[in-house]
């Protein structure tokens, strides 16, 4: 197992290296170009569409732009933003950082272009609404075997294989607290973390997508402000490291200085890679929690989306690459998952150790909420049959469990191949019909320019077919005499 799970990083390696990354990159810099840099152009817009309030009629709920975002960002902000950055550190050195940076910054422009897309070609599902890319390659493209490809990826990639490792770190999580505490994690601990995970993760997921939303709303906000204050406090007792921490980045970013082994090449692949698995930009996975949202005008949760982005790489992998490198980490393959803890420690002593466990504990379960209406959105594509989504809620709930109980040092390397399969399927899907993204961007600053809250409907874009929502608001009547 050990062999097979070498070969098949090495793969991923020259995967992601020579393949996913050129095309991402080719991409984002063609979409930036197209679009004028609206992920830079059109930032003011991201704040007033995030705060919108949604267009509903009185006595609906619906799902507010705010609310797509948090389940978005409840599957973009997890374990990856402290392991997932400590890992690319162990690996490509400081300069993986800096390539994270950047690799958000040109994202943004495919984050605009897929959440977009889920919007305009995004479905009804009773008084609420579904959607994502296997919605729009079927619908945009014709192409619905492509959508049902898509389907299934990601429903193997969020809902079982990231599903496992968020459960994971749940368990291990508590465990290396109650070890602190305790000198030893009983053997019983992670069968019980497992055991009420499933219940409450049950709890939510039954109560369908409004309890999930609700739940995201919450939690969300509250997770990331914790542990940026808890980042802030570590940089401030280290602040006069931070000017060296920032020579270290650009300097091995950009070759002025060696790092072990690792060229610029494996500090360009692990930033992108853990950038990419951290925020999602261009992977398919943020349109299915876009697509939810009740806006005046598809372009709204674009730019919401890539606002999503920007708070996940820029601001929260940002913190930990901070936290590990103010604290003089011994880099190496085996210290990834542990220089957060190990930083945090040096620098607030153990009592931080249990405030990490908390964090991790809210971002694990999140995730799993946000991986698991992931899965529902696409097996809602591949059929609409009830048995078949109870069916997928309980394989989840037993995936959770096992995930909790056993080890995910495969699963981890498992995820680098699916996820590349999955961004490369949806890439193919929003390289042409990127062209109708912008157009309806240039409707919405035109309306903008006006002074207008920008709206749409689909008799603006006659020409396209496979529209299901958007219908013209028809004038109410008013009786005469």
């Amino acid at each position: 197992m050990e062999s097979f799970n070498e070969e098949l990083a090495a793969f991923n390696d020259g995967l992601w290296l020579y393949v996913v990354v050129p095309i991402l990159a080719v991409l984002c810099i063609w979409f930036t170009i197209r679009s004028r840099a609206v992920q830079i152009r059109l930032i003011p817009d991201m704040f007033r569409a995030i705060v919108a309030k949604p267009p509903t009629a009185p006595g609906e709920k619906p799902v507010s732009s705010f609310q797509a975002f948090a389940i978005s960002a409840a599957a973009r902000i997890g374990t990856g933003n402290i392991v997932g950055v400590a890992t690319a550190i162990a690996l490509g050195g400081p300069g993986a950082v800096f390539w994270m940076w950047v690799m958000a910054l040109v994202v943004g422009a495919a984050s605009f272009v897929e959440s977009t897309l889920a919007q305009l070609y995004k479905v009804r599902d009773g008084k609420d609404f579904r959607g994502g890319p296997a919605y729009y390659m079927e619908r945009g493209l014709g192409k619905r075997w492509m959508g049902l490809l898509f389907a299934v990826v990601i429903i193997v990639t969020f809902s079982f294989v990231f599903n496992s490792v968020q459960a994971n770190t749940i368990s291990g999580a508590i465990g290396t607290s109650a070890e602190q505490i305790l000198g030893e994690t009983p053997a019983w601990l992670a069968p019980v973390v497992g055991a009420l995970l499933v219940a409450l993760v049950a709890a939510i997921i039954f109560g369908g997508l409004h309890r999930i939303a609700h739940t995201a709303q919450l939690l969300v906000p509250l997770m990331v402000v914790l542990y940026l204050g808890l980042g802030v406090l570590v940089v401030g007792l280290n602040v006069e490291r931070v000017p060296e921490v920032v020579a270290s980045i650009l300097g091995h970013a950009l070759g002025f200085q060696e790092f072990a082994a690792a060229g610029i090449g494996t500090a360009i692949s692990q930033g992108v890679r853990r950038g990419m698995f951290s925020n999602e930009g261009g992977l398919g996975s943020a349109p299915n929690a876009a697509a939810t949202a009740t806006v005046s005008h598809p372009v709204k949760q674009g730019l919401v989306q890539t606002l999503g982005v920007y708070i996940d790489t820029l601001f929260v992998c940002s913190i930990t690459a901070f936290i590990v490198l103010v604290s003089n980490p011994t880099y190496g393959e085996n210290a990834g998952p542990t220089m957060t803890q190990e930083a945090l420690q040096s620098s607030l002593g153990d009592w931080s150790l249990h405030v990490l466990t908390v964090i991790l504990l809210l971002l694990a379960f999140t995730s799993v909420l946000g991986n698991y209406y992931y899965g529902e959105a696409n097996v809602a594509f591949l059929t609409r049959r009830p048995a078949a989504l109870t069916a997928f809620r309980v394989v989840f709930l037993v995936i959770a469990f096992l995930g909790s109980i056993g080890s995910v040092q495969l699963v981890w390397t498992l995820a680098d191949t699916t996820m590349a399969v999955m961004a490369l399927v949806n890439l193919a899907a929003i390289a042409p019909l990127s062209a109708i993204a912008f157009r309806l961007m240039r409707d919405f600053t035109a309306q903008r320019k006006q002074g207008l809250d920008p709206q749409f409907t689909r008799d603006k874009v006659p020409d396209l077919t496979g529209i299901e929502c958007w219908e013209p608001q028809v004038p109410e009547r008013t009786s005469v005499g």
